[in-house]
């Protein structure tokens, strides 16, 4: 049985990378176990870890379900300086989606369900929890 997840993203500089994820996900760590290390938990038992090392090449894209794909494309344009993305939607699929990279080259991307009674479905089960 899996009952937790953890995903990992390496960042040449963990200062400068805490400092994006910490923008990104509009939060301070959950937890910092070691020097050059970070970790949120982003829903329950679903971890995002930040180490310092060397970045993978071509990994991801780790996509985060938000509630306005738009609005969070114009911040993040605006706060970490993240180049211009696409918001790609198909009338098959029940989200739309958008990938860009951090500053370390790791595929980073964020989806919002297109339905709100569908959206809201999602989010409750995260409330209830």
């Amino acid at each position: 049985m899996i009952y937790e997840m953890t995903v990992q993203v390496r960042v040449s500089d963990i200062i400068e990378g805490q400092r994006f994820y910490e923008t990104l996900l509009q939060r301070k760590p959950d937890f910092i176990p070691h020097e050059g290390f970070a970790e949120w938990e982003l829903i329950p038992n679903c971890w995002l870890q930040v180490a310092e090392g060397i970045p993978t090449e071509g990994s991801g894209p780790i996509r985060l379900g938000v509630e306005d794909l738009g609005a969070e494309r114009k911040r993040l344009m605006d706060l970490l300086n993240v180049e211009a993305f696409e918001i790609h939607e198909r009338q098959e699929v029940p989200v739309k989606w958008a990938t860009f990279s951090d500053p370390w080259g790791n595929q980073l991307g964020l989806f919002e369900y297109k339905d709100e009674k569908n959206k809201k479905e999602k989010l409750e089960l995260i409330v209830r929890r």
